[in-house]
């Protein structure tokens, strides 16, 4: 049966591996090197993950998706506040195990982080979507999340990391 619910201390091993495997499986899209540098999680994830479990509820939160009771997705929101005292909350993980997709997981987890983010007075819910990702994106827009903003890069190294190319007429990123 699947299932989604707060994590628990006991979860952050689980949780833990998800992340390490978030994080390689992300950094291989379109804008995923930089991403890596710049907002993924760096070692030790054990340690940052255990504090986001830990995190105050007033803070943040954090879920898992279970199938039969084994942790196979995790999700992590943040509240911030802003420049006027309004709290803004920030999906930084949402991550499904690639066999344990399709099966409404991901919705489950998404569901608890919107009623956290309602229940904490936010004025709105951000997450991010790599560009050419329609997948999580179209999923991100299932929950009413549009794009807001549109970060524009271009590298400047000598040697440029290869990009998976883009699907023909796929997502350019926009919206």
């Amino acid at each position: 049966m699947e299932a989604a619910r707060p994590a628990l201390p006991s979860d952050a091993p689980a949780v833990t591996d998800l992340a390490r495997t978030a994080v390689g499986e992300l950094g291989l899209l379109r804008g995923g090197p930089v991403w890596q540098l710049q907002d993924a999680r760096v070692e030790p994830i054990d340690e940052g993950v255990a504090a986001d479990i830990d995190r105050d509820v007033a803070l943040g939160l954090t879920v898992v998706g279970t199938i039969d009771g084994t942790v196979v997705g995790y999700g992590v929101s943040r509240l911030e506040t802003l420049t006027d005292g309004s709290v803004l909350a920030e999906v930084s993980d949402l991550y499904v195990d690639p066999g344990a997709r399709g099966v409404g997981l991901g919705e489950a987890m998404m569901d608890l982080l919107v009623a956290h983010a309602q229940e904490a007075g936010a004025i709105g819910i951000d997450a991010l979507a790599l560009p050419g990702d329609r997948e999580t994106k179209n999923f991100f827009e299932t929950f009413g999340l549009k794009a807001r903003a549109i970060v524009v890069h271009r590298s400047l190294r000598a040697t440029e990391v290869p990009q998976v190319p883009p699907v023909p007429g796929g997502d350019d990123g926009g919206s």
